[in-house]
């Protein structure tokens, strides 16, 4: 008994050490791939700012692409999580303005990882797996289905679902991506969290209710994204 319990213990441990260890890899990792690339970036130097030897960043990944495929994995996991809100059981309004909350909290909260996405795809996302991109399009091929559903049952008025996710997605993740722009633009060293609850409250009102009226209310009014 006392010989499996330390067996445990050890095992506990061992899992510790091997999370903490990965999560300061993963943190040095993400900053630097944001800024220099995959191409720029070199194993020594994840080792030198996560503050491990670089044999032990061997330990816990094999490769260069070992790390950053993990990294587009928990950003991915991360949009998932907020396109969950987007579901056919909710109305229209509640889920999307959750969703639009969700995806700019994110944003703040994971910058680095936001603009290393930014720069993949810039680069032609080459360093992105074919089963990373397929999940890409599978998601939204669900979400997309979702906000025709609502369409059909006149609770949102017509759009293209794909562009209409696809406008979402970019209005929330400008934030995190240009935010040295957004900053400039506002007059202000750097974003805080009241700029983000700014930015929640004006895409939800914009986009959602349809500020920008249409130019021939009778023939246009299915241009509208105002939610019924």
């Amino acid at each position: 008994m006392a010989k499996a319990k330390t067996a445990i213990v050890k095992a506990n441990t061992e899992e510790h050490i091997r999370a903490r260890n990965e999560k300061m890899i993963l943190k040095a990792a993400v900053e630097l791939f944001s800024r220099k690339g995959f191409d720029g970036t070199r194993i020594a130097e994840i080792a030198q700012v996560s503050g491990l030897p670089k044999a032990n960043v061997y330990y816990y990944f094999a490769t260069k692409q070992a790390i950053y495929t993990r990294l587009i994995e928990s950003l991915l996991a991360g949009w998932d999580k907020a396109l969950e809100h987007i579901s056919a059981d909710r109305e229209p309004r509640e889920a999307l303005a959750a969703y639009v909350a969700a995806k700019l909290e994110y944003s703040r909260k994971h910058t680095s990882e936001s603009r290393l996405f930014a720069n993949e795809m810039l680069g032609g996302g080459q360093f992105i797996s074919r089963q990373q991109k397929q999940h890409v399009r599978a998601i939204t091929r669900e979400r997309a289905a979702v906000i025709q559903g609502w369409i059909k049952k006149g609770k949102l008025a017509p759009v293209d679902p794909n562009h209409f996710l696809i406008m979402l997605w970019a209005t929330t993740q400008f934030y995190a991506d240009f935010a040295s722009v957004t900053a400039v633009t506002l007059g202000k060293g750097r974003l805080n969290g009241a700029d983000f609850e700014e930015a929640r409250k004006t895409i939800v009102e914009v986009v959602l209710n349809g500020a920008i009226a249409p130019m021939e209310p009778a023939k246009n009014s299915q241009r509208s994204l105002k939610i019924r």
